[in-house]
């Protein structure tokens, strides 16, 4: 069966914040220009938004900018920012919030113009879209990009997976090869740890000379509480307990509307202790006075887990390579200093835009019209915003939640003049053998306020087709029980937030089983695993979480 190939002038890889609003200003520029213009956007998701996770307290700057109506227009923004605290758990009991005086301003949400909003992303993303549709732009749910279209050193699209591959490598009945999407501009908006934007960041080198990225899991649950319990508009972040010596992190709780709030838990992933579970320590933090006073009584309705890119600035790799670029979290805009990442996001692909209307046809021809992406985007207030942040997360990382953060408020204060730290140890090298690593023994879910790892994965309301290839590639097959067993009691039975990795007893042998079908897409253990032995790339086109109101 021939490959089926489609041309445009742009192809962006993921329907993202950062993928749909790069969408809507080529199209609104091209209008503006009265110039023809073809962009499609690929989402591996069942739809727009299925694979969209975030907090999310929402900085409607870039939103501001690319739809000024966005308020009449229906976009679903949520309640303003009415209360703002940071709060230390000092033990499972014991809580203080911290003056206003001694929060680091970055980390201030009242007081904004525009004013911060408490918003689900993957609603935001599904309005987006519908703005992108109306623009003309080509949106294909459901269709994942596989691998990379790369002539005499120039990106030249991507090819999407194929349909209908059995677990044997044969084809099923309805099998469809992948297409050939090519376009002389393509922009991957992957979201945290992409797996082309990593190829693509070691094939044209974009991080040499930059330093150590990092990354973060974040856990986040949906709940409906009594209306007696509810504040709209209420933030509150933290840090401290559950997380204890050698993980860094911190904890937040969102009062949206309709008696819902939002709360989660973000464990960097440089921790130490590879007994440490990000998801048993997320239903622990639930338990806790602060927390549990404004869950009880509530219902559970929704459950994801996602990786972030938080290395900031100093790890920021080059964006624009030939033929194309990285946006957002694909390439690590996150703001650390204020725990945003949404209208960063949505700036690079504005900026990512803005730079190709720009281009010359001679630039754009020869598909390097984003060789001034990276000054642009450097010169933009987001890019400005970005590198105000140097320091931040590295900071945390090194002095602690106390120090780091005392750090970080001196450094706001003088305008950043205190020495840059610098945390050059990655991720996945940062663990102690299990061995010399204390245990640490989790209580029974109590299915009120914690609840197990498979009950939750049923929320996210993932599907795979059960008869395909496994998506979790091992290098070497025999690393998990010949290496990370011993060593670290084989980590990835605890760092998955979604049971996808058991060690079972089989005939005799013991062996790493992989549960693909419950995987909801971290990428967490492409991070983590510290051997570095697995690899994570899309199943077929739509399977994945299907997410709501995240």
């Amino acid at each position: 069966m021939d490959v089926e190939v489609m041309e445009f002038d742009v192809v962006i890889v993921g329907a993202g914040p950062s993928g749909l609003a790069a969408a809507c200003r080529l199209m609104q520029g091209a209008r503006a220009a009265g110039r023809e213009l073809s962009v499609c956007v690929l989402e591996k998701g069942s739809e727009v938004g299925a694979h969209i996770v975030s907090g999310a307290v929402f900085d409607p700057r870039a939103l501001d900018e690319l739809f000024p109506d966005w308020a009449s227009e229906g976009a679903p923004t949520g309640p303003e920012v009415a209360e703002d605290g940071l709060y230390w758990l000092s033990d499972a009991e014991r809580s203080r919030r911290l003056p206003d005086a001694l929060v680091p301003r970055s980390l201030h949400n009242l007081g904004h113009e525009p004013s911060h909003r408490l918003i689900s992303a993957s609603e935001l993303c599904r309005w987006l879209a519908e703005r992108a549709e109306e623009l003309g732009v080509d949106l294909f749910p459901g269709f994942a990009a596989q691998s990379l279209i790369i002539e005499q050193e120039q990106v030249r699209g991507v090819v999407t997976g194929a349909l209908g591959i059995a677990a044997d490598g044969s084809e099923k009945p309805g099998y469809a090869p992948g297409m050939e999407l090519r376009a002389r501009h393509t922009l991957f908006a992957e979201g945290s740890r992409g797996h082309l934007g990593k190829r693509l960041i070691e094939r044209f080198a974009l991080a040499q000379g930059r330093a150590t990225q990092h990354y973060a899991i974040g856990l986040k649950e949906i709940w409906e509480i009594t209306q007696a319990q509810h504040r709209p508009g209420r933030v509150q972040h933290g840090a401290g307990w559950p997380l204890g010596r050698g993980s860094h992190g911190g904890w937040f709780l969102y009062h949206l509307d309709a008696r819902r709030v939002a709360v989660g838990l973000i464990v960097d992933l440089d921790y130490t202790n590879p007994w440490l579970s990000p998801f048993e320590e997320f239903q622990r933090l639930k338990h806790h006075p602060l927390i549990r006073a404004q869950l009880e009584g509530g219902e559970r309705l929704g459950y994801a887990a996602r990786a972030l890119t938080k290395g900031g600035p100093e790890a920021l790799p080059r964006l624009a390579f030939p033929g194309g670029a990285l946006l957002g979290c694909d390439a690590g805009t996150l703001d650390v200093s204020r725990i945003k990442g949404l209208h960063m996001a949505m700036k690079s692909g504005m900026v990512a835009a803005d730079t190709l209307l720009a281009a010359s046809d001679e630039a754009l021809e020869l598909g390097r019209g984003l060789a001034e992406f990276d000054t642009a985007w450097a010169d933009s207030w987001a890019g400005r915003e970005h590198a105000a942040s140097r320091g931040f997360g590295a900071a945390l990382h090194r002095l602690g939640p106390l120090l780091g953060g005392a750090w970080n408020l001196i450094d706001q204060w003088l305008g950043k003049r205190l020495p840059k730290l610098s945390d050059l140890r990655p991720d996945h090298a940062s663990l102690r053998k299990a061995s010399e690593a204390p245990r640490i023994d989790y209580p029974k879910s109590d299915n009120r306020l914690s609840f197990d790892r498979l009950s939750s994965v049923y929320l996210t309301d993932v599907h795979h087709e059960e008869d395909q290839p496994c998506h979790l590639h091992l290098a070497d097959a025999e690393v998990p029980i010949r290496d990370n067993l011993p060593r670290y009691a084989e980590p990835a039975t605890r760092y998955c937030p979604a049971a996808v990795y058991e060690v079972v007893e089989e005939q005799g042998q013991t062996r790493l089983r992989i549960n693909f079908q419950n995987c909801i897409h971290c990428k967490t253990c492409d991070i983590k695993d510290p051997a570095q032995n697995i690899t994570w790339v899309p199943p077929e086109g739509g399977n994945g979480p299907n997410y709501r109101g995240m």
